[in-house]
């Protein structure tokens, strides 16, 4: 039987401005998206039946229900054009849950593309309805791995200058932050939008621009967990790091290197200083 994979890569947050909150509750943003070449991995075969699996280093503990975004991902596909057959979804769980990085948003977005050429029907877009009541973070996934300026709640997504090469190291300490209280603990929730992103940036013109500006949930997540600012600090003492904060709510931190091979060596360090964090090195897609 024919098997088809699709990589679903980390989403990074290299700023992330709170603009507003809506009525309903929902916060409005605008945040420079990009993805990581690290990620999860879902493979799917033709069966009658709807079924997921998963294994992998984070797999312990990932539901395997409707609960889970990549089962309801494919339920939303299927009740959109009209598909009765299934499919049997296998995950292999490479990046942490609830870190900041929207790896259950980007299977989700992985889970659309994959089974819309199974089942040989027309994929959602990013900007459906159905892809945004998936989750917030699911649309950029969908229109991705590119970068983009994603603001709203997560819908208004726009594209941005050809940007330069860059490599990450991506850190998540043992702590989960919940979103709720990082927002809850905003000094305001009205602040400045991104500035846009200059044309023909290089690397060093690149991180000036990216160090003016914000991730408003990074103080009040570094409130909640202290060790995230200890992982930034790390992140910003290594040889060839430009510059480093968290991605999203946290409690994943990036720092932005010119080159993989030090963004390699970095992560090396980190690694065998820190045993209990996830450190990966990865290009910028």
């Amino acid at each position: 039987m024919t098997t088809a994979r699709i990589a679903a890569p980390a989403k990074v947050n290299l700023t992330l401005h709170v603009t507003g909150q809506r009525a309903d509750g929902y916060h409005l943003l605008d945040s420079l998206v990009v993805f990581a070449d690290v990620g999860d991995v879902i493979t799917v075969e033709a069966a009658d039946d709807l079924t997921l699996t998963v294994d992998g280093p984070f797999g312990a503990g990932v539901p395997t229900d409707q609960s889970n975004l990549i089962l309801r991902a494919a339920q939303v596909l299927a009740e959109a054009r009209g598909v009765s057959q299934g499919a049997r979804l296998h995950l292999e769980k490479n990046l942490p849950h609830a870190a900041g990085i929207g790896s259950g948003s980007s299977d989700a977005a992985a889970t659309l593309s994959l089974l819309a050429d199974l089942w040989q029907v027309d994929p959602l877009k990013a900007d459906d309805p159905r892809v945004l009541e998936l989750g917030a973070d699911v649309p950029v996934c969908a229109a991705g791995p590119k970068p983009q300026r994603m603001r709203g709640i997560g819908e208004v997504l726009s594209s941005v200058p050809p940007l330069p090469e860059v490599a990450l190291v991506l850190v998540r300490p043992p702590v989960a932050v919940p979103t709720g209280p990082v927002f809850q603990g905003l000094a305001t929730k009205t602040g400045e939008p991104m500035t846009g992103v200059p044309e023909a940036l290089d690397f060093p013109k690149f991180v000036n621009w990216l160090s003016r500006q914000r991730n408003d949930l990074q103080t009040p997540a570094i409130g909640i967990a202290p060790v995230i600012g200890q992982v930034i600090d790390v992140l910003q003492m290594q040889d060839g790091a430009a510059l480093a904060a968290m991605s999203g709510s946290g409690a994943t931190c990036f720092g932005a290197f010119a080159t993989l091979s030090q963004a390699q060596d970095a992560a090396s360090q980190i690694r065998s200083a820190h045993p209990d964090w996830w450190v990966e090195a990865a290009r910028m897609l």
